[in-house]
């Protein structure tokens, strides 16, 4: 069995631990009977323990040699495990699609259906694939998988930490974050040099934020790039510097609120201060 060589360009590190890709694969379960789509499956490791679900499932692959391995082992298993380990036959309904996650139309996998999204995501296009989930967050309602332990503590920090940001209060906003585990370097190929974690996001209820969306993206993206700066500073780069008059009434009516740190407020506090902001910015 010719086995795939890790590409850098691609950010992989394979996964050859079968405890914990089982582990990984058992965190979809949280979210039931709606089909299951695996980003990155690589040589299939984590995928021979998510085909076992008695479930729709597809995985999507940019490798065109991971693509080819999995058309052509339909018996997978950890690439490092011995002859006598125990081998899982992967259900011959899967399907792999060949493709960018990150330019796909999700609407098309499952013909418009809700579906779980998981995987081993690749480190360097992480924080992009959670930015597509939130703007496909109607389609998934649950998202599992490995991604780096320091994107894995910002996605779940609360207000007044350090890990608290951009990504903290996006995420939030529509998901219910829960880290599961830490998983160290040692169990892939190539060993990665950060921990790696595991975490689920579940969809709330969250419906409409109360709020113009696009200008709340704005505003957190704003402050928290200078985050160390207080909100009336921070905000300058938002407001009209021509609507002096509404300026001045914004800053008057909000000055206590405005001597406060990005990293101070609640996602329902950035909701109020992007109601706050006059209309002509």
């Amino acid at each position: 069995m010719k086995l795939v060589k890790p590409k850098k360009n691609l950010g992989q590190h394979f996964l050859c631990d079968l405890d914990i890709a089982r582990r990984i694969a058992d965190t979809v379960d949280a979210c039931p009977d709606i089909p299951i789509l695996e980003i990155g499956p690589g040589m299939g490791v984590l995928t021979q323990f998510l085909a076992q679900k008695q479930r729709e499932f597809k995985a999507v692959e940019i490798d065109h040699e991971s693509v080819e391995f999995l058309q052509n082992h339909p018996t997978l298993h950890t690439p490092h495990s011995s002859p006598n380990s125990q081998l899982s036959t992967v259900n011959s309904q899967l399907s792999i699609i060949e493709a960018d996650f990150l330019r796909m139309d999700l609407n098309e996998v499952f013909g418009g259906r809700p579906f779980v999204l998981t995987g081993n995501y690749p480190y360097d296009i992480s924080s992009q694939i959670f930015f597509k989930m939130l703007d496909n967050r109607d389609l998934i309602p649950c998202c599992t998988g490995m991604i780096q332990h320091e994107v894995a503590l910002r996605m779940a920090a609360q207000p007044g930490t350090k890990a608290y940001g951009i990504l903290s209060v996006l995420m939030q906003a529509w998901y219910d974050v829960e880290y599961l585990f830490t998983v160290e370097p040692s169990v892939f190929n190539p060993p990665p040099k950060v921990q790696s974690a595991v975490i689920r996001l579940t969809r709330n209820a969250v419906t409409d934020l109360g709020c113009d969306e696009k200008l709340f993206k704005r505003v957190v993206k704003t402050t928290f790039n200078q985050r160390r700066k207080m909100l009336r500073v921070s905000l300058r780069q938002i407001l009209n510097p021509q609507a002096s008059e509404e300026n001045a009434t914004f800053y008057h009516q909000h000055s206590d609120f405005l001597t406060f740190r990005p990293e101070q407020l609640t996602i329902q506090q950035f909701v109020e201060l992007t109601n706050y902001l006059p209309q002509n910015i």
